[in-house]
Formats: structure tokens, sequence, C-alpha cells
């Protein structure tokens, strides 16, 4: 399992119940079961991930994001993950509330477009950078918005969104091990805890 993903189980207080969106092949919500005691759901889209999730006993639902959440009720969950998916989905602002909505707490990840190797790619060779975090050429990328840190939070002050906790990556999934300061010129990846009062 991605070391970003053992990060996201030590805010999962045992026993929550949490909705993985985007869940992949469900490694996580099956540690958060084995180690958390967590129980819930996930929601893919790719069919080959769907059957994974299956074989291994997590509960998974095939749902497209964009189609949104009305199935599940208000603070229906504890918990509403999206790791590596937000950047991904056309109707961000929407799907930010209604993960909020279903979800006592919301955690989301992506990379940052901020990260210095980006702005260096642009500013030097003037190409849309590619990296370890963003590996895709722009023509092909499954990214459907590229933003940074400050754009991220930016929209959470701007939708009353509180910002709990943040952690910034390396590109390796582990908490970035340089000088706190500058986390938007020096983070590759973001890594949030979201609230709403």
């Amino acid at each position: 399992m991605r070391p970003e993903l053992e990060l996201i189980s030590e805010w999962i207080r045992p026993g929550a119940r949490v909705l993985d969106l985007g869940c992949g092949d469900g490694a996580l919500l099956a540690y958060l079961h084995q180690y958390r005691q967590a129980s819930g759901y996930g929601l893919e889209i790719d069919t080959a991930n769907l059957v994974k999730c299956i074989q291994t006993g997590v509960n998974v639902i095939h749902a497209d994001l964009e189609a949104g959440l009305a199935d599940f009720g208000d603070a229906s969950f504890d918990y509403v993950i999206m790791t590596q998916t937000l950047q991904a989905v056309k109707h961000t602002e929407a799907l930010l509330d209604e993960m909020l909505r279903v979800g006592r707490q919301g955690i989301v990840t992506f990379p940052n477009f901020g990260f210095w190797r980006c702005r260096m790619q642009i500013a030097l060779q003037g190409f849309m950078p590619v990296v370890k975090t963003l590996p895709y050429q722009w023509y092909d990328t499954p990214n459907v918005h590229l933003f940074t840190l400050r754009d991220f939070e930016e929209l959470c002050r701007r939708k009353r969104i509180d910002i709990l906790q943040r952690m910034v990556l390396d590109h390796a999934h582990r908490p970035h091990r340089g000088p706190s300061w500058w986390p938007n010129l020096l983070g590759e990846i973001a890594l949030y805890r979201l609230g709403r009062a």
C-alpha cells in the first residue's frame, strides 16, 4: 500500500464508517477494515478494479463520481476519502460539497502543480510539466484540472470549508522531509483533512 494511504489511515478513528471515492483496487478500505475496524464502501468506475475489490472482500459500488452522491443521505459516513482523483473530475466544487454532505469529514489528496520542478519546466522549457507525480503528456492526461495547494486552499476559503489538517508529501508519497515553509513550492503531493463547522 502506498505510504500516503497509511498516513490517511492514521486520521481515521477506529470503528468509523468510510466512503472511498475512486477506491481503485480497494487496498485502503481493506487496510482500514483490518487495522481500524472501519466499515464502508468504495465507489469505482473501472471494471478491473471492481473485480479486484470483490476478490478481496471489499464492498464496492460501480459508480461514476460525476453523477454525484445522491444515493447517500446526509452524514451517512464519518469520512469520505478521495485520493488522487479530485484533479480528474469535471465538477470539482459539486463533488467537494457532496463529500462534506454525506461525510462528517473529507480527506483528499492530489498532485501539486505548484511544485518547483513543474514551475521550472514551464519557465525554462516552455512545456507542460511531466514529473513523477504528473507523469502524462498534456494530450493524454486523465487530469482535467491542474492546481496548486494555494488554489485549493483559496477554493476551501471561498466555500467555507475548514482545513483541519494538511501534509505535503514527496513523489514516493512520504511526508516531505525538508523545511516546513513554502509547502506550495516544495510539496509534490497534497494531503488534506476537511470539515465544515
